[in-house]
């Protein structure tokens, strides 16, 4: 059993190794003109949020920490925070058929990842209320 998983997995990457595709053409030319422009227009993007959360919240560690919360914590938490629901029911449902212990940690893992589901959804209106409401 341990030697066809770890045969699927050495044939797994050996695909992934091989597969690897390279669109370089020179050494000195590794992204186009499109892509470099794409780069620059999300990054200017980023600095304009970043800013206009700045002026909105008087500060520019405020305005980076709003920032931070609103358009990254909040929209990342979402699916890491799913993928963990998922790894916890398998251990609860799937898993914990055979083994107690692995019931009560698929339990305490759903917990846990709904727990933080919660609070990262909740966090940056907390944050404004805070800072906006209480400071001022």
């Amino acid at each position: 059993m341990k030697k066809t998983i770890v045969a699927i997995i050495l044939v797994m990457m050996i695909l992934l190794i091989t597969g690897i595709t390279v669109l370089a053409t020179n050494e000195a030319e590794t992204l186009e003109d499109e892509n470099a422009n794409e780069i620059l227009t999300i990054k200017d993007g980023m600095n304009a949020k970043i800013e206009k959360y700045s002026d909105e919240y008087g500060s520019d560690a405020y305005g980076l920490a709003a920032y931070i919360l609103n358009d990254v914590v909040r929209y990342y938490s979402i699916p890491v925070c799913f993928v963990g629901i998922v790894i916890g029911a398998l251990n609860q449902y799937v898993l914990g058929t055979r083994r107690l212990d692995k019931k009560h940690k698929g339990y305490g893992i759903i917990m846990t990842f709904v727990t933080l589901l919660v609070v990262c959804q909740i966090l940056p209106l907390v944050f404004t209320v805070v800072v906006i409401g209480w400071r001022g």
